[in-house]
């Protein structure tokens, strides 16, 4: 196993490097403010068995979970993903998906994951710059903490008495974002976690020893410097291996980003909101400030959707670019999911469906100036599905912010982000529908979702259980009442023809 921990402070913070007590089996970390990024690497033969014998039967697995509480970036963690836990995996050729799901569902205690046609099979439209392999699984949910994950891992994975490893499975609980990668080819499981401050009081102090099992334990402070290219993230500060550095060593590098900010402030965030009353058809607002601008002009400004199974987008709306003028969108570059216009929520068989849009802000060439104030919005139409009844007439869904971010051509043909020891891949669009190489400048949001998350809850008007149980015994009395109608009706058609029967023979006698 591997081990790498990596500490992000702000250029003017006051760090000083005796805050880091280096000894020959462990390092000390005193009063820290920073950032902090952990990964870990476990050989297929290290995991549990119950774990090892389902990634042999998988190609790739890529699984996301990020936080729906706002928080802000640190580089060279820069990446987004919308709220919950993601997944896209390969399954080997001719081996079964019976297996992942319910292991994944148990990890996370996920109902839905047990359930196998939720997962979505998915085609890849951008093949040749996507790291995956078809045919591909995709499955999403709102799940709002790590708290089950933390119990699976250290009831399996921690052995007794094993406290620094049940101690590192209990900091996952204040993780902004999980991400667990297996690639059949490498053989290895990769884990990495992200916290973009410390928990508490603010500041990291522990002992961060070796682990038992690791071949190598490696821990950096860094901060971020100025590049020399704008594609460039430059950090430069100290690092060292435990039980290898007798002292810090001075460390500084640079390596070209695929993902990078706009700084949440007042004129470059985006809010997510759904203008009341939604009713059948909710629109999904974007808003901008009106001098949000591009990082350069051959960039566009996109956003990624990820929607339940309750919500849908109706394509052929979205296909009139009259229509799409007025909403202050350009065009769909991407759908994928269930998008029957009919079906109601209970026949849908998969979790929901993707969409990635290009908007078009006003300051462009796709529609004239629309703005309210400072601000102009990203209006999105989207469509309910019929939901099954509940008490009280109502239902909620959960329904994640999206990520919003500019698409940029690097300019340089032959830039690769594989030097960059920070890349965070398969995050559902940055390698699926946009070529290399590609820049993302993620817009960042300072403002609060439902409850202080990047969430919205939509309530959908459904048929009320409690309200409406006389129709069920009206219902089951009028179908007796017309069993008994047409009961009566042929036994007096009955009796009747068995009288007029009799009255015949009785006449043939007389005669």
């Amino acid at each position: 196993m591997k081990e790498r921990i990596t500490f992000v402070h702000a250029p003017d913070s006051d760090f000083h490097p005796k805050q880091l007590n280096v000894r020959t089996d462990s390092i000390r970390v005193e009063a820290l403010k920073a950032a902090r990024e952990e990964q870990l690497r476990f050989p297929l033969q290290e995991l549990p068995q119950e774990i090892s014998q389902v990634l042999r039967q998988c190609r790739e697995l890529h699984l996301k979970w990020a936080s729906a509480v706002p928080y802000l970036s640190a580089a060279p963690f820069l990446s987004r993903i919308s709220p919950g836990l993601h997944i896209l995996f390969s399954p080997k050729p001719n081996r079964s998906v019976d297996l992942v799901a319910p292991l994944l569902g148990k990890t996370f205690g996920s109902s839905n994951l047990l359930v196998l046609d939720k997962i979505s099979p998915i085609h890849l439209c951008n093949a040749s710059t996507s790291r995956l392999s078809a045919p591909v699984y995709q499955y999403h949910e709102f799940l709002p903490s790590l708290k089950d994950f933390v119990i699976y891992v250290q009831e399996k994975a921690c052995g007794k008495g094993d406290y620094q490893c049940s101690s590192a499975a209990t900091r996952l609980e204040n993780a902004v974002y999980l991400d667990i990668d297996y690639e059949a080819a490498s053989r290895e499981l990769i884990l990495t976690s992200f916290y973009h401050e410390p928990p508490g009081l603010g500041l990291w102090n522990e002992k961060i020893q070796r682990r038992p099992r690791s071949v190598k334990t490696e821990v950096g402070v860094f901060t971020p410097e100025e590049a020399t290219d704008r594609n460039e993230i430059s950090l430069g500060g100290f690092s060292s291996i435990i039980g290898e550095d007798a002292k810090l060593k001075p460390t500084r590098f640079s390596f070209p980003s695929r993902h990078h900010v706009l700084r949440a402030t007042s004129n470059s965030s985006f809010h997510a909101t759904f203008p009341t009353p939604t009713g059948l058809h909710p629109t999904f607002r974007l808003t901008f400030p009106s001098s949000i601008s591009p990082p350069s002009p051959q960039c566009a400004l996109h956003t990624y959707l990820t929607l339940p199974s309750p919500l849908f987008v109706d394509k052929y709306q979205l296909s009139s670019p009259n229509f799409l003028a007025s909403k202050n969108l350009h065009a769909i570059r991407a759908l994928e999911g269930e998008t029957d216009l009919e079906a109601p929520d209970w026949v849908i068989r998969s979790w929901g469906s993707t969409l990635l849009l290009e908007l078009a802000p006003p300051t462009t060439k796709h529609v004239p100036s629309k703005t309210v104030g400072e601000q102009w919005h990203a209006d999105i139409p989207l469509q309910l599905r019929y939901l099954p009844p509940a008490a009280g007439g109502g239902s909620g869904i959960n329904v994640v912010w999206p990520v919003v971010f500019w698409a940029c051509a690097a300019g340089d043909e032959e830039m690769k982000f594989d030097g960059n020891p920070f890349d965070r891949v398969n995050l559902g669009y940055e390698g699926r529908f946009f070529g290399p190489p590609t820049v993302f400048y993620h817009v960042l949001t300072v403002a609060e979702g439902e409850g202080g998350r990047l969430v919205e809850r939509v309530m959908v008007p459904v048929m009320d259980l409690e309200g409406t149980r006389w129709i069920e015994s009206a219902t089951v009395g009028a179908i007796v009442l017309g069993a008994f109608w047409v009961f009566w009706r042929l036994l007096r058609l009955c009796l009747r023809e068995a009288w007029e029967k009799k009255e015949r023979r009785v006449e043939k006698k007389m005669q």
